[in-house]
């Protein structure tokens, strides 16, 4: 359910500009679909835990506004991420 240290370094390596670049728009969207991917796989499972969907949809809200910004700033760097991630929009 939760990202590990070796992907989140893997997502920052793959779609930051150095290493440590955390703080990336595109980053923070990549490390977000993961935890959506992994929250939406435990609730295949669980599907009464509503106190985990209500975070789910936090950070579905969180990335939607990452996007929207990512949109306004460069839209292809936009539509690239939304191809690599599977981001349908």
């Amino acid at each position: 359910m939760a990202v590990t240290k070796e992907d989140k370094a893997r997502l920052v390596k793959e779609y930051g500009t150095s290493e440590k670049d955390t703080g990336a728009t595109e980053v923070q969207i990549a490390l977000l679909t993961e935890r959506i991917s992994g929250l939406t796989e435990h609730f295949k499972v669980n599907k009464k835990d509503t106190n985990s969907k209500r975070g789910l949809m936090i950070l579905i809200g969180q990335r939607r506004r990452l996007l929207k910004y990512l949109q306004r700033k460069d839209l292809n760097t936009y539509r690239d991420i939304c191809d690599k991630l599977g981001i349908r929009k």
